[in-house]
């Protein structure tokens, strides 16, 4: 954590309007410019009011891939259906299975 560029290790420093704070988090960076001191502790968006954010807006995420199907991991049904292959009898296995 920085507090006008300079890096603290307090978790406890003090900080004043105009303090500009930045936080490096795993997959980000946020750039705080606090507002005003709190009255008092109290809920997150009396909080969000202390402060202006000043990141850069965050990049959307791509979607998630969906593999083809029969690509993967075998469910279940497909499990039990190779065992009954392996043993040598073909009577478990159901007529619709691939």
């Amino acid at each position: 954590m920085r507090v006008n560029r300079e890096k603290t290790l307090e978790p406890s420093h003090r900080v004043k309007p105009g303090d500009v704070i930045t936080i490096a988090l795993p997959r980000a960076t946020r750039v705080l410019k606090v507002v005003g001191p709190g009255a008092r502790r109290g809920p997150a968006e009396e909080a969000a009011t202390l402060f202006e954010d000043l990141s850069p807006p965050a990049e959307p995420h791509a979607p998630a891939v969906q593999s083809e199907p029969g690509a993967g991991r075998p469910t279940k049904r497909d499990r039990r259906a190779i065992a009954a292959l392996k043993r040598g009898g073909g009577e478990d296995i159901p007529e619709d299975w691939e």
